[in-house]
């Protein structure tokens, strides 16, 4: 079922959608088709690129193409996963990560929160992902500010946000011009869903995914943004 695409028309600001499907998303420039595929893993394909973002070995590669960019936002092991990295390469694939990232995957080209660069002729930008408060003991947290990135991709005349692992952080709420989100939201490792829809109803994007949400109330969230009907949340079987 991942090689079908679906154009979704949708009657209200919440769509729920099967797992194993694709959306497409028309652009200015052709078609931009999105392909969850597990947890913090998803892909993008837009005018011949395919991009991987944060891909795992947990999630079902079966039949999805190999990469032309990939881009990792963490770390740990949900995000950083040397060996499915090494699956979905190719000849001439580039990976955009964090410095620390490159400790583990050498060959990847390193952007720290707020660098812009022109990879795989598109515009990456790294943002910042990281926690206020939770960490696994006091004096910790589970994302320190800098280590991470989150990341806006330019694909035509579409700006796509992917959060990473990230609390409600000024950079989020500061971001303009999104036309599709994917916003983390678990505990405790990231942020709840009332605190993940403050995020989206200060930034606005036209499209919401949340994504990375295992063990989330996702009604929570929807309820929470019901009142913006200008910003459509989009439910997938994530976890």
């Amino acid at each position: 079922m991942k090689n079908i695409a679906l154009t979704i028309v949708l009657l209200s600001p919440v769509a729920n959608l099967q797992a194993g499907t694709t959306d497409s998303v028309q652009t200015a420039e052709g078609v931009l088709k999105i392909t969850p595929v597990t947890h913090g893993s998803l892909m993008l394909e837009y005018k011949g690129k395919v991009i991987h973002i944060d891909p795992w070995c947990r999630g079902d590669y079966t039949g999805l193409p190999k990469a032309d960019l990939i881009l990792i936002t963490d770390i740990h092991g949900d995000h950083l996963d040397p060996a499915q990295v090494k699956k979905l390469k190719k000849s001439g694939t580039q990976v955009v990560a964090p410095q620390a990232v490159a400790q583990t995957v050498t060959e990847v080209l390193v952007l720290q929160n707020g660098q812009k660069k022109v990879v795989a002729g598109l515009q990456i930008e790294a943002v910042a992902m990281y926690n206020h408060k939770r960490g696994p003991s006091p004096g910790k947290l589970y994302h320190d500010k800098g280590r991470g990135n989150g990341y806006v991709v330019t694909l035509g005349d579409k700006r796509v946000y992917i959060s990473g692992d990230t609390a409600c952080i000024s950079e989020m709420k500061a971001l303009t011009d999104i036309d599709i989100a994917f916003v983390t939201m678990n505990l405790p490792y990231t942020m709840p869903p009332e605190e993940a829809a403050e995020c989206v109803k200060a930034f606005k994007p036209r499209i919401v995914y949340p994504y990375h949400y295992r063990g989330s109330d996702l009604n929570v969230f929807t309820r929470a943004l019901e009142a913006h009907p200008d910003i459509e949340v989009r439910l997938r079987d994530w976890y």
